[in-house]
Order: C-alpha cells, then sequence, then structure tokens
C-alpha cells in the first residue's frame, strides 16, 4: 500500500485529488495539507511514502511546492514527491530536481488530461523513479521532447545506455561497473551526450540533470 500525503491549498481541487487517489486498491491517503507548514508536519506524522504537492500555497503562495520537495530531499530521503505546477518553469523544475532525480516527480496540470496520469506519477516516484512533464523540457531545452526531432535521436546506443545509467541516479563509477566501461570511456560518452544535445556551455551539475529530465520526459 502507498500511503500518501496531498497539499492544496484550494479545497475543491484537494479533495478532487483525494478522491481519485483513494478509488484505487494500492494508494491511502493519510492526511491532507492546505499549507507548508502543514505539509511538513504531516509527513513527521504519518510517515508517508509518497506527497503530492502543489507548487503555489500559503504562506507566499511562489514556490512551496519546490521548498517542500527540497526539504523532505533532506529530512526524508527515501520519500517521493510529486509537484503539480500551473507553469512550465524550468528553474522551478530544476530545482525539484536538484540532489538528483530519483523519487521526484514534476507534472503541469493542464497536462493531466486523464487521471491514470497522476496515478502512475505516484506510484512511480513511491517505486523510486522519476516523471517530469514533457511541456517543462521543450520550456527547459527550446526543443521539442519526443518524437523525430528529439535531440535525443542525435545519441549513439552506447549514449543512450549511459544516459539511461545516469536517469537511475548512478554516479560515473556506477555507470562503468555496469556497462562494463571504464570510467574514462563513461566521462567521454558525456561529454558526448552533452554536446549533443546542446549542453556544452552550462554548469557539469546543471547539464547532468537537464540531460536526464530530457531522457525522462522523452521516455
Amino acid at each position: 500500500m502507498i500511503r500518501a500525503v496531498v497539499c492544496e491549498d484550494n479545497l475543491l481541487v484537494r479533495e478532487g485529488i483525494v478522491t481519485l487517489l483513494t478509488t484505487e486498491p494500492d494508494i491511502a491517503v493519510v492526511a491532507q495539507a492546505g499549507a507548508l507548514d502543514e505539509a511538513l508536519a504531516a509527513v513527521a506524522e504519518h510517515d508517508p511514502d509518497v506527497v503530492l504537492t502543489d507548487i503555489r500555497m500559503p504562506p507566499t503562495h511562489t514556490d512551496e511546492g519546490v521548498r517542500v520537495a527540497a526539504a523532505l530531499r533532506r529530512s526524508h530521503p527515501g520519500l517521493g514527491v510529486v509537484v503539480l505546477s500551473q507553469y512550465d518553469d524550468p528553474d522551478h523544475a530544476l530545482r525539484v530536481f536538484d540532489g538528483g532525480v530519483a523519487r521526484r516527480g514534476y507534472l503541469l496540470k493542464d497536462s493531466v488530461a486523464a487521471p491514470e496520469q497522476l496515478v502512475t506519477a505516484v506510484r512511480t516516484v513511491a517505486a523510486g523513479g522519476s516523471t517530469i512533464d514533457p511541456l517543462v523540457v521543450e520550456a527547459m531545452l527550446g526543443a521539442r521532447a519526443a518524437g523525430v526531432d528529439s535531440p535525443l535521436a542525435r545519441l549513439s546506443p552506447r549514449e543512450r545506455e549511459v544516459l539511461a545509467e545516469m536517469a537511475s541516479g548512478r554516479n560515473n563509477g556506477a555507470i562503468a561497473a555496469r556497462l562494463v566501461l571504464t570510467v574514462r570511456a563513461v566521462e567521454r560518452h558525456i561529454n558526448s551526450i552533452f554536446a549533443k544535445l546542446g549542453l556544452a556551455e552550462e554548469e557539469d551539475y546543471h547539464r547532468r540533470v537537464r540531460a536526464v529530465l530530457l531522457f525522462l520526459a522523452e521516455r
């Protein structure tokens, strides 16, 4: 059973999400919250598996969902967080995934056209995976996130394997061991990935995160 906390200050929206999740046999909503401090208190009290949070809540209605994700990465590193937003803000998305992509999700409310999209996101992050709305990646990279025009089409099969391992949260040493490569070879593949995706001029950490987010969006 996936234990979830739903954080949303709009009562009608919150009740709709709760109703949707509770119809699933493997998900139980153990608490609800309508503000940043309430969300953190609910996690401390109920120790859930996943937090589903709006990006804007009291007290400031700016980036509370991002701050929840950051705070819980420090206090509950095994907890999954799915952030829902009205805006395809690349900076917010990068902050949600800051520190790693595992157990994190970022979806646009307008893109959640079918209930199963939200349910799938909850299950994915609960299992240790990641999910991101393709429209966020389009805004982030200025390119289509899927299809024949995807920048990922420029990658070689080996580079896609390396990128998939990066998306699983593995460091270069772990990728080398898993793919039976030297660390130096992995580094060369990663630099080639950055170049082909047009990320060559950014800081190393942001390049890695953006490459992984593009991979997750296409998948």
